[in-house]
């Protein structure tokens, strides 16, 4: 079945709102293997949305607008899907309870435009916002269903999970079986993977299609698989990745779908390691990696972000001879870091250091802008090696945190084969 997803708001064409409601969506259809045909972002305007609406309902069987729902003049998705649904607005009381309701919980006073809320077209069967204001509509006509949420992103994905997609898969159901496959590569770039699976992907069947996902730091290929024959989707799948895996080899970090800091995490427990982190240049960013993942309490001991070189002595032990000798970004410092935090602070079997220069200032003639040194250790080695990282601060930033994170997966996958050989 194929869906469409319109994201209705001025403020995200202004780039004021980034957009994680459609890939929300689609990750919450995706189970029942449903496919997203297209998504569409648009402002808030009659022509708009009334050309966006009208182009998903002649492809898509399902259509699901976010966004345009609230209670002000600029909201107007209403009364356009009203041309297409028919009906005309009226005041649903059961509407008003609700947003009374809600209202109540988070202790705002309604006032008239809050209560406005409560006009909805009639040739719409409303499913209740339970954490907002703005009610869902359901419409249908001709066998085509248009789903209307708020724009609010926990509002959107909390209804979605909890009400639609539920009252969604007894009214479609499912088709065809949709399968994935991950393999997050490191240390070769995107074009020269490309290069290395032409064949590859020229011997792939029709019903299978390689994406590339180049993220900071790495490459993430996603096979896509969509089949009538769950079993011979799976055995080809399996087959095809294990063909990636052979010729990428140690550069494969792992296979399956995960951010980096749950699969260092799961390392971790799994080897019954604890980490810290002395954190310089990335600034705690690994640190807030790591923390984002519930459960993470169990193999993260905590971190220090020794920005100053008085924390990095005073804190850390970093050697003030070994600062003025080679400098705060040096490979002497980022070791001396990570020995300071798992050995001096935190007690910890692993460890991460960062040292560099984000720019946009800092730099030297011998250290320009995204010069960075890493270390991690474990409890076989300490390893330091040192990287230039271009773009700006940000870039920098999330590039050392995902080198740093992906260098002690590999060394502490290294001390697990080790084990087994």
């Amino acid at each position: 079945m194929k869906v469409s997803i319109i994201v209705i708001g001025d403020e995200l064409l202004l780039g004021q709102v980034v957009d994680t409601n459609s890939g929300d969506i689609a990750r919450i259809i995706s189970s029942a293997n449903w496919q997203v045909s297209h998504v569409v972002t648009i402002g808030d305007s009659e022509n708009a949305i009334r050309k966006a609406v009208g182009t998903a309902l002649e492809v898509s069987d399902l259509v699901i607008t976010t966004g345009g729902l609230g209670p002000t003049k600029d909201d107007i998705t209403k009364q356009v899907l009203m041309e297409f649904f028919g009906g005309e607005l009226y005041f649903d009381n059961s509407v008003l309870e609700n947003v009374i309701d809600v209202c109540s919980r988070r202790h705002i006073e309604v006032n008239e435009l809050t209560r406005m809320q409560a006009m909805v077209p009639s040739s719409c069967e409303v499913i209740q916002n339970t954490v907002g204001t703005a009610p869902i509509m359901w419409f249908e006509k001709n066998g085509k269903v248009l789903v209307a949420l708020p724009g609010v992103p926990f509002e959107m994905n909390e209804m979605m999970r909890k009400a639609v997609f539920p009252r969604l898969l007894k009214r479609f159901g499912n088709d065809v079986n949709i399968e994935h496959r991950y393999l997050l590569i490191f240390n070769v770039i995107e074009s020269e993977i490309a290069a290395r699976l032409t064949q590859f992907e020229e011997s792939l069947p029709p019903y299978l299609h390689l994406a590339y996902l180049p993220m900071q730091g790495y490459v993430t290929l996603r096979i896509d698989g969509m089949h009538a024959d769950l079993d011979h989707l799976n055995h080809i799948m399996d087959t095809k990745q294990k063909e990636i895996e052979k010729e990428f080899g140690s550069n494969v970090i792992w296979n399956e779908n995960r951010s980096l800091a749950e699969i260092l995490l799961l390392l971790l427990k799994r080897n019954n390691f604890r980490l810290s982190t002395a954190e310089s240049c990335s600034g705690g960013n690994i640190a807030h990696a790591l923390t984002l993942i519930p459960g993470s309490s169990e193999c993260y001991e905590g971190g220090v972000v020794a920005y100053s070189n008085n924390i990095k002595v005073n804190i850390l032990g970093v050697k003030s001879k070994s600062i003025e000798r080679y400098g705060a970004v040096s490979l002497p410092v980022a070791e001396q870091m990570v020995e300071g935090v798992t050995a001096r602070v935190a007690h910890t079997e692993c460890g991460i250091a960062t040292t560099g220069i984000a720019g946009p200032g800092g730099a030297t003639a011998t250290k320009p802008v995204g010069t960075v040194c890493i270390a991690v250790k474990t409890p076989r080695r300490i390893l330091v090696d040192s990287f230039h990282f271009p773009g700006s601060r940000k870039r920098v930033i999330e590039r050392t945190t995902n080198v740093a994170i992906i260098k002690l997966i590999r060394e502490i996958k290294k001390l697990e084969l080790e084990k087994k050989s």
